[in-house]
């Protein structure tokens, strides 16, 4: 593991393998016919490594199994991928000298397969595993000065969660190459992340990120039915903003709302929170509305020195 101290790999679950194990990060992992890798069959979730612990662990495993359970895949039990994380904290604090504090803020990968296609998809034949690297440069600067976001239409109904659940709305899977493509799109066009709709107008999320917009002293984020994702570290932000008696709702938005908010964020695991600077071509914000969601963001997963 020396030679590459910027990634840890460890295999958690799979044919044969009883106990979380590291492995050579340059060495080959997955069978070639993984349906992970020709499907896109699986699911993954992110978790922020700060000072050499997992953050939110058990909100990201929730959130993993719910994955799992939606694509009829059996997950590793709490207790292996608490295991696997364990000792992806500790090799990635080894490799760094063994300070928790020098060890550099990482993203923690947990990965879900369906396993081998030649194995007919067989229960206990699923692959997980974990990897870490360390966060690029980029997700300081957009705490610090925020984002221009790109509005971008989803393609579908806020009702296609309910009447289609084969489409997985809401799970975490590793189809993500059109979240990929969206974002690739509005960097061509200068924006550092992508809006999207609904076929009728409704804000959804972003490709990696959840919507927040601050107004008249409340917190407002899209319900989690309408076909999202169902944020983990806005989960913890409505927990911070009730001891703080700041109300969080869910309520049905639309972009005329966000454009006359007090503020806007997306929020997420790993960039925790970036303010809104512009939708398209709209300035958004610049009234102080008494609620930094950031440095809230930052106190309800336990990150210190925010915006860092």
């Amino acid at each position: 593991m020396e030679a590459n101290a910027s990634r840890v790999v460890l295999h958690v679950a799979g044919p044969g393998l009883a106990t979380p194990k590291v492995v050579d990060p340059d060495a080959p992992l997955l069978l070639a016919d993984d349906l992970g890798a020709v499907r896109g069959d699986g699911c993954f979730d992110s978790l922020l490594l700060h000072r050499g612990r997992a953050l939110k662990p058990l909100r990201h495993l929730a959130r993993i199994s719910r994955s799992a359970r939606m694509l009829e895949i059996d997950p590793p039990g709490e207790q292996e991928w608490t295991a696997g994380i364990e000792a992806a904290e500790a090799e990635w604090v080894r490799i760094h000298g063994g300070d928790t504090v020098s060890a550099p803020d990482a993203l923690l990968r947990l990965v879900l397969t369906r396993g081998a296609e030649h194995a007919a998809g067989r229960a206990d034949d699923a692959t997980a595993y974990i990897t870490v690297a360390a966060i690029g440069t980029h997700v300081a600067k957009v705490r610090r000065e925020g984002i221009a976001v790109q509005v971008q239409q989803r393609g579908f109904s806020v009702d296609l969660a309910a009447n289609a659940p084969w489409q997985l709305l809401g799970a975490k899977t590793l189809s993500y190459a059109t979240n990929m493509a969206a974002l690739r799109h509005a960097a061509a066009d200068g924006f550092g992340d992508v809006l999207f709709l609904s076929s009728e107008g409704e804000v959804l999320e972003g490709p990696r990120s959840t919507i927040v917009a601050v107004r008249d002293g409340a917190l407002l984020s899209p319900p989690q039915e309408i076909g999202i994702l169902e944020g983990t570290t806005l989960g913890a932000l409505g927990e911070a903003a009730q001891r703080r008696g700041i109300p969080l709702r869910r309520e049905h938005l639309l972009l005329s709302d966000l454009l006359v908010a007090d503020s806007v964020w997306f929020i997420s695991s790993i960039t925790l929170a970036a303010r809104v600077v512009r939708i398209d071509s709209h300035e958004i914000g610049g009234r102080d509305a008494g609620i930094d969601v950031g440095a809230l963001v930052a106190e309800a997963v336990g990150v210190e020195n925010w915006p860092g």
